[in-house]
Protein backbone atom coordinates (compact mmCIF):
# COMPACT_ATOMS: atom_id res chain seq x y z
CA UNK A 1 0.00 0.00 0.00
CA UNK A 2 1.15 3.74 -0.75
CA UNK A 3 0.10 6.16 1.45
CA UNK A 4 1.74 9.80 0.39
CA UNK A 5 1.21 13.27 1.38
CA UNK A 6 3.73 15.48 -0.09
CA UNK A 7 4.72 19.43 -1.77
CA UNK A 8 6.97 19.78 -4.59
CA UNK A 9 7.52 23.37 -6.19
CA UNK A 10 7.98 22.82 -10.19
CA UNK A 11 10.32 25.10 -12.45
CA UNK A 12 9.60 24.85 -16.06
CA UNK A 13 9.64 27.57 -18.69
CA UNK A 14 6.04 27.98 -18.22
CA UNK A 15 7.00 29.18 -14.52
CA UNK A 16 5.96 27.42 -11.05
CA UNK A 17 3.60 25.14 -10.12
CA UNK A 18 3.09 23.40 -6.65
CA UNK A 19 2.86 19.97 -6.64
CA UNK A 20 0.68 19.22 -4.18
CA UNK A 21 -0.52 15.72 -3.83
CA UNK A 22 -2.33 13.54 -0.79
CA UNK A 23 -3.11 9.62 -2.25
CA UNK A 24 -3.14 6.29 -1.24
CA UNK A 25 -3.27 3.39 -3.49
CA UNK A 26 -3.87 -0.17 -2.15
CA UNK A 27 -1.72 -3.01 -2.78
CA UNK A 28 -1.99 -5.20 -5.88
CA UNK A 29 -4.04 -2.32 -7.55
CA UNK A 30 -3.06 -0.97 -10.69
CA UNK A 31 -3.62 3.15 -10.65
CA UNK A 32 -3.28 5.34 -14.02
CA UNK A 33 -2.21 8.81 -13.62
CA UNK A 34 -4.20 10.75 -16.28
CA UNK A 35 -4.15 14.63 -17.52
CA UNK A 36 -2.73 17.48 -19.57
CA UNK A 37 1.28 17.38 -19.97
CA UNK A 38 2.47 19.58 -17.43
CA UNK A 39 0.41 18.74 -14.33
CA UNK A 40 3.02 16.98 -12.74
CA UNK A 41 2.45 13.27 -13.62
CA UNK A 42 5.92 12.33 -14.19
CA UNK A 43 7.32 14.05 -11.58
CA UNK A 44 5.08 12.45 -8.51
CA UNK A 45 6.63 9.07 -10.08
CA UNK A 46 10.26 10.21 -9.99
CA UNK A 47 9.62 11.65 -6.04
CA UNK A 48 8.54 7.93 -5.63
CA UNK A 49 11.17 6.29 -7.27
CA UNK A 50 13.49 8.98 -5.26
CA UNK A 51 14.75 10.29 -7.89
CA UNK A 52 13.60 14.09 -6.67
CA UNK A 53 13.05 14.87 -3.41
CA UNK A 54 10.25 16.46 -1.61
CA UNK A 55 10.30 20.28 -0.32
CA UNK A 56 7.74 18.48 2.11
CA UNK A 57 6.18 15.38 3.29
CA UNK A 58 6.56 11.93 3.66
CA UNK A 59 5.81 8.40 1.39
CA UNK A 60 4.94 5.10 2.87
CA UNK A 61 5.07 2.04 0.74
CA UNK A 62 4.00 -1.34 2.27
CA UNK A 63 4.41 0.37 6.05
CA UNK A 64 7.82 1.11 5.40
CA UNK A 65 9.04 5.05 5.86
CA UNK A 66 10.74 5.87 2.51
CA UNK A 67 10.39 9.55 2.97
CA UNK A 68 9.66 12.04 6.08
CA UNK A 69 11.26 15.36 6.02
CA UNK A 70 10.09 16.27 9.14
CA UNK A 71 11.58 13.24 10.51
CA UNK A 72 14.85 13.70 7.94
CA UNK A 73 14.27 10.11 6.51
CA UNK A 74 15.31 9.57 3.20
CA UNK A 75 15.99 6.25 1.51
CA UNK A 76 18.21 6.46 -2.01
CA UNK A 77 16.96 5.07 -4.67
CA UNK A 78 18.62 1.73 -4.59
CA UNK A 79 17.07 1.22 -0.95
CA UNK A 80 13.51 1.70 -2.82
CA UNK A 81 12.00 -1.56 -4.04
CA UNK A 82 11.00 0.17 -7.16
CA UNK A 83 10.75 -0.86 -10.39
CA UNK A 84 10.66 1.95 -13.12
CA UNK A 85 10.39 2.10 -17.08
CA UNK A 86 10.03 5.36 -18.80
CA UNK A 87 9.29 5.89 -22.47
CA UNK A 88 13.39 5.21 -23.50
CA UNK A 89 14.44 2.05 -23.03
CA UNK A 90 17.65 2.68 -21.73
CA UNK A 91 19.25 -0.26 -22.07
CA UNK A 92 22.98 -1.05 -21.82
CA UNK A 93 23.91 -1.01 -25.63
CA UNK A 94 26.94 -3.18 -25.09
CA UNK A 95 25.03 -5.93 -23.25
CA UNK A 96 23.02 -8.69 -24.09
CA UNK A 97 19.03 -8.99 -22.92
CA UNK A 98 20.71 -11.67 -20.58
CA UNK A 99 23.56 -9.44 -18.99
CA UNK A 100 20.72 -6.60 -19.11
CA UNK A 101 18.78 -8.51 -17.04
CA UNK A 102 21.39 -10.28 -14.46
CA UNK A 103 22.75 -6.48 -14.08
CA UNK A 104 19.68 -5.73 -12.25
CA UNK A 105 19.38 -8.93 -10.26
CA UNK A 106 19.71 -7.89 -6.04
CA UNK A 107 22.86 -9.37 -4.59
CA UNK A 108 22.51 -13.56 -3.93
CA UNK A 109 19.45 -13.67 -6.10
CA UNK A 110 18.43 -17.07 -7.64
CA UNK A 111 19.30 -17.20 -11.73
CA UNK A 112 15.46 -18.95 -11.53
CA UNK A 113 13.66 -15.89 -11.21
CA UNK A 114 15.26 -14.53 -14.06
CA UNK A 115 14.92 -17.35 -16.06
CA UNK A 116 11.40 -17.85 -14.57
CA UNK A 117 10.82 -13.87 -16.17
CA UNK A 118 12.24 -14.51 -18.93
CA UNK A 119 10.19 -17.48 -20.14
CA UNK A 120 6.57 -15.33 -19.20
CA UNK A 121 7.92 -12.17 -21.48
CA UNK A 122 8.80 -14.70 -23.86
CA UNK A 123 12.21 -13.80 -24.60
CA UNK A 124 13.96 -16.73 -24.33
CA UNK A 125 14.60 -16.61 -28.09
CA UNK A 126 16.37 -13.07 -27.19
CA UNK A 127 18.39 -14.03 -24.44
CA UNK A 128 22.08 -13.73 -26.12
CA UNK A 129 21.11 -10.17 -28.59
CA UNK A 130 22.38 -7.09 -27.77
CA UNK A 131 19.50 -4.14 -28.14
CA UNK A 132 20.72 -2.71 -31.56
CA UNK A 133 19.34 -5.76 -32.93
CA UNK A 134 16.08 -5.58 -31.62
CA UNK A 135 13.05 -4.22 -32.63
CA UNK A 136 10.82 -1.76 -30.30
CA UNK A 137 8.69 -3.91 -29.21
CA UNK A 138 11.34 -6.29 -28.39
CA UNK A 139 13.53 -3.40 -26.40
CA UNK A 140 10.32 -2.55 -24.30
CA UNK A 141 9.90 -6.16 -23.14
CA UNK A 142 13.03 -6.13 -21.98
CA UNK A 143 13.06 -3.10 -20.16
CA UNK A 144 10.15 -4.25 -18.46
CA UNK A 145 11.61 -7.49 -17.86
CA UNK A 146 14.75 -5.68 -16.03
CA UNK A 147 12.78 -3.73 -13.81
CA UNK A 148 10.96 -6.59 -13.06
CA UNK A 149 13.80 -9.08 -12.49
CA UNK A 150 14.37 -7.68 -8.52
CA UNK A 151 10.72 -8.29 -7.68
CA UNK A 152 9.96 -4.89 -6.93
CA UNK A 153 6.90 -4.15 -4.72
CA UNK A 154 6.48 -0.48 -6.96
CA UNK A 155 5.88 -0.71 -10.84
CA UNK A 156 6.12 2.51 -11.74
CA UNK A 157 5.47 2.78 -15.68
CA UNK A 158 5.64 6.40 -17.98
CA UNK A 159 3.56 5.90 -20.71
CA UNK A 160 5.88 2.89 -21.65
CA UNK A 161 4.09 1.90 -24.58
CA UNK A 162 3.41 5.05 -26.48
CA UNK A 163 5.31 4.57 -29.12
CA UNK A 164 4.71 1.58 -30.06
CA UNK A 165 1.67 0.46 -33.13
CA UNK A 166 -1.51 -1.09 -31.72
CA UNK A 167 -0.55 -4.47 -32.57
CA UNK A 168 2.46 -4.38 -30.14
CA UNK A 169 0.94 -2.20 -27.75
CA UNK A 170 -2.16 -4.75 -26.68
CA UNK A 171 0.02 -7.91 -27.09
CA UNK A 172 2.47 -6.06 -23.98
CA UNK A 173 -0.29 -5.02 -21.82
CA UNK A 174 -1.34 -8.17 -21.95
CA UNK A 175 2.48 -9.17 -20.49
CA UNK A 176 1.98 -6.32 -18.17
CA UNK A 177 -1.20 -7.54 -16.32
CA UNK A 178 0.11 -10.82 -16.10
CA UNK A 179 3.15 -10.11 -14.22
CA UNK A 180 1.31 -7.75 -12.39
CA UNK A 181 -1.12 -10.45 -10.91
CA UNK A 182 1.54 -13.03 -10.63
CA UNK A 183 4.25 -11.34 -8.82
CA UNK A 184 1.51 -9.34 -7.01
CA UNK A 185 2.55 -5.81 -7.96
CA UNK A 186 1.10 -2.36 -7.20
CA UNK A 187 1.45 -0.32 -10.68
CA UNK A 188 1.38 3.38 -11.21
CA UNK A 189 0.84 4.02 -14.44
CA UNK A 190 0.96 6.98 -16.22
CA UNK A 191 -1.21 7.01 -20.08
CA UNK A 192 -2.94 9.59 -22.32
CA UNK A 193 -4.61 6.45 -24.17
CA UNK A 194 -8.30 5.96 -23.07
CA UNK A 195 -8.63 2.08 -24.32
CA UNK A 196 -5.02 1.26 -22.69
CA UNK A 197 -6.62 2.85 -19.23
CA UNK A 198 -9.71 1.19 -19.21
CA UNK A 199 -7.99 -2.43 -20.41
CA UNK A 200 -5.56 -1.95 -17.83
CA UNK A 201 -6.52 0.43 -14.54
CA UNK A 202 -8.69 -0.49 -11.32
CA UNK A 203 -8.57 3.04 -10.80
CA UNK A 204 -7.68 6.12 -12.36
CA UNK A 205 -6.41 9.58 -10.63
CA UNK A 206 -6.63 12.52 -12.82
CA UNK A 207 -4.10 15.47 -12.24
CA UNK A 208 -4.44 18.84 -13.30
CA UNK A 209 -2.14 21.71 -11.99
CA UNK A 210 -0.06 19.57 -9.74
CA UNK A 211 -3.07 18.33 -7.71
CA UNK A 212 -4.97 14.94 -8.11
CA UNK A 213 -8.73 16.54 -8.66
CA UNK A 214 -10.94 13.32 -9.23
CA UNK A 215 -10.24 9.27 -8.21
CA UNK A 216 -12.59 7.29 -9.62
CA UNK A 217 -12.97 3.64 -11.72
CA UNK A 218 -11.82 4.27 -15.79
CA UNK A 219 -15.67 3.79 -16.33
CA UNK A 220 -16.56 6.97 -14.47
CA UNK A 221 -13.93 8.87 -15.33
CA UNK A 222 -14.73 8.63 -19.49
CA UNK A 223 -18.41 8.02 -19.48
CA UNK A 224 -20.18 10.84 -19.73
CA UNK A 225 -23.88 11.51 -18.79
CA UNK A 226 -24.79 13.06 -22.08
CA UNK A 227 -23.29 10.05 -23.67
CA UNK A 228 -25.09 7.22 -21.31
CA UNK A 229 -25.08 4.36 -24.05
CA UNK A 230 -25.11 1.22 -24.66
CA UNK A 231 -22.07 0.96 -27.32
CA UNK A 232 -18.98 3.16 -26.51
CA UNK A 233 -15.38 2.95 -28.82
CA UNK A 234 -12.49 5.13 -28.07
CA UNK A 235 -10.07 6.58 -31.26
CA UNK A 236 -8.31 9.16 -32.72
CA UNK A 237 -9.61 11.86 -35.48
CA UNK A 238 -8.23 11.34 -38.72
CA UNK A 239 -9.71 13.80 -41.12
CA UNK A 240 -12.31 16.03 -40.51
CA UNK A 241 -14.65 16.92 -43.34
CA UNK A 242 -17.45 19.50 -44.18
CA UNK A 243 -20.50 18.71 -45.93
CA UNK A 244 -23.00 20.94 -46.27
CA UNK A 245 -24.34 21.40 -42.34
CA UNK A 246 -22.91 18.70 -41.20
CA UNK A 247 -19.28 17.15 -40.87
CA UNK A 248 -17.72 13.94 -41.46
CA UNK A 249 -15.80 12.57 -39.18
CA UNK A 250 -12.97 9.95 -39.57
CA UNK A 251 -11.76 7.79 -36.65
CA UNK A 252 -9.18 5.47 -36.29
CA UNK A 253 -10.85 2.71 -33.81
CA UNK A 254 -8.56 0.21 -33.67
CA UNK A 255 -7.35 -0.61 -37.14
CA UNK A 256 -10.59 0.42 -38.19
CA UNK A 257 -11.86 3.20 -39.84
CA UNK A 258 -14.72 4.79 -38.55
CA UNK A 259 -16.89 7.89 -40.39
CA UNK A 260 -19.12 9.57 -38.21
CA UNK A 261 -22.14 12.39 -38.83
CA UNK A 262 -21.37 15.55 -36.34
CA UNK A 263 -22.83 18.76 -35.89
CA UNK A 264 -20.91 22.25 -35.25
CA UNK A 265 -21.22 21.71 -31.50
CA UNK A 266 -20.33 18.35 -31.37
CA UNK A 267 -16.82 19.05 -33.43
CA UNK A 268 -16.04 22.46 -31.07
CA UNK A 269 -12.66 22.84 -30.69
CA UNK A 270 -12.21 19.37 -31.89
CA UNK A 271 -8.72 18.67 -34.16
CA UNK A 272 -6.89 15.90 -36.09
CA UNK A 273 -5.54 13.84 -33.58
CA UNK A 274 -7.62 13.96 -30.52
CA UNK A 275 -9.34 11.35 -28.76
CA UNK A 276 -12.74 10.85 -29.13
CA UNK A 277 -15.49 8.85 -27.53
CA UNK A 278 -18.10 7.54 -29.97
CA UNK A 279 -21.35 6.64 -28.40
CA UNK A 280 -24.28 4.72 -29.97
CA UNK A 281 -27.79 6.78 -28.66
CA UNK A 282 -30.94 5.54 -29.95
CA UNK A 283 -29.46 3.99 -33.07
CA UNK A 284 -27.62 7.17 -33.74
CA UNK A 285 -23.75 7.73 -33.30
CA UNK A 286 -22.62 10.63 -30.62
CA UNK A 287 -19.14 11.64 -30.95
CA UNK A 288 -17.42 13.29 -27.58
CA UNK A 289 -13.53 14.96 -27.79
CA UNK A 290 -11.73 13.27 -24.12
CA UNK A 291 -8.45 14.81 -24.99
Amino acid sequence: MIELGIQKELRSSGGTMLLDIELSVGKGDIVTLYGKSGAGKTSLLMLLAGLMRPDRGFIRVDGQTWTDTEKGIWRRPQERNVGLVFQEYALFPNMTVLENLTYAMRKGQKDDEREHLIEIMDLKDLRNRKPDTLSGGQKQRVALARALVNKPSLLLLDEPLSALDQDMRGKLQQYILQVHREYGLTTLLISHDVTEIIKMSDYVMEMELGRVIRKATPGEIFTHEKLNAKFQFTGEVMKMTRQDFIVIVTVLVGRELVKVVANDSEVEGMEVGDRVLIASKAFNPVIHKIS
